[in-house]
């Protein structure tokens, strides 16, 4: 298990975080198709290639999720990507989930799938150069929900693959993502992230996974979007580290964020202040943005893919940046410029 401990600690290593990039053809779609691109196997390869080759973009990540077409694609040069971030010092990472679907029996939950014939993706991932994967679980909150059954049946999930991964010499990533929509208060952000994490993290144990080789990436404790009390940067970052210090072992290897809906700007200030005021946490505590640092490259690439794309380079970079200076608790709004 050596060799999982050094892979995961370098996916939290200081100032670092991962960037996601593993959205599925309907995600890109959506993205695409708002932004007026058209949805081919070229443009993504070309968005992608841009992500990636990125010049400077090491400097704030540690690691890159990316899809199943792109992990077996290659830039204009024809290196695969994969090859690119390893020349970078990222680690290359995949999603292996198959998404979610409705849960039997529980009106308004989903359960994620992919689990049969995962031990055979991952051999061949691996043989990709993937060094870690991601699985997310979807958690919503509303009346009624979530159930005990819809959290357990997602976290057994969760624990199943991350040993599946680590048997194969992967680092799981396990991702339950406590859903923002709704109109929920803080306090009830809180409940829910608890017992979804203490689950998890039992169901874990119990699987005989090691946590000194896995990596939850997870929601803040935040308020439902709808909700007319919202909290403020540093009320999302105490309720946030409170509850990992009640619930999550110290023998974690880190914990990342999904920026779940968040703009830019919160999502950096969310983490920094958790990092500049909680300086004693036992695990790292980075970031695993999507939206949350390709957005701005992403819109000033669709007006014009080829003109704007060593500009959409540089706010990507830049971006990245920010966040790894969050990621230590040293991010300045004021220097939040380009």
């Amino acid at each position: 298990m050596s060799d999982l401990h050094a892979i995961a600690a370098a996916m939290v290593a200081p100032g670092k975080g991962i960037l996601a990039i593993d959205e599925s053809h309907g995600t890109c779609k959506k993205r695409f198709d708002a932004l007026g691109v058209e949805f081919t196997e070229e443009n993504r390869r070309h968005y992608r290639q841009l992500l990636t080759n990125a010049p400077g973009i090491e400097k704030g990540l540690s690691g890159m999720i990316l899809f199943d077409e792109t992990l077996r694609q290659s830039n204009d040069q024809g290196v695969p990507f994969v090859k690119t971030l390893e020349s970078k010092g990222i680690l290359p990472g995949i999603k292996v989930d198959a998404g979610s679907k409705p849960l039997a029996l529980h009106p308004g939950e989903e359960v994620t799938e992919g689990l049969d014939g995962l031990r055979e993706r991952l051999k061949e991932y691996a043989q990709l150069g993937a060094k870690f994967a991601k699985w997310r679980a979807v958690i919503n909150i509303g009346k009624g929900l979530p159930t005990d059954g819809g959290i357990y049946a997602n976290c057994h999930a969760l624990a199943r693959y991350a040993g599946l991964c680590q048997e194969a010499g992967i680092v799981p990533m396990v991702e339950p993502e406590i859903m923002i929509d709704g109109d929920h208060t803080l306090a009830r952000s809180q409940e829910v992230c608890e017992k979804t994490w203490t689950v998890l993290m039992d169901l874990l144990k119990f699987f005989n996974v090691d946590l000194k080789g896995t990596i939850l990436k997870t929601s803040m404790v935040i308020p439902g979007k709808s909700c007319p009390t919202q909290a403020s940067h540093v009320e999302v970052a105490d309720a946030t580290v409170a509850s990992f210090k009640k619930v999550i072992p110290a023998e974690l290897a880190g914990i990342v964020f999904l920026s779940g809906g968040q703009n830019a700007y919160d999502s950096t200030m969310h983490l920094n202040e958790m990092n500049k005021r909680h300086k004693d946490c036992p695990w790292p505590i980075s970031f695993s943005y999507g939206r949350g640092i390709q957005q701005p490259a992403l819109e000033l690439w669709a007006k014009d893919p080829k003109g704007n794309y060593d500009e959409a380079q540089k706010i990507l970079a830049h971006r990245c940046a920010m966040n790894g200076l969050a990621a230590s608790g040293k991010y300045d709004e004021s220097h939040d410029n380009l």
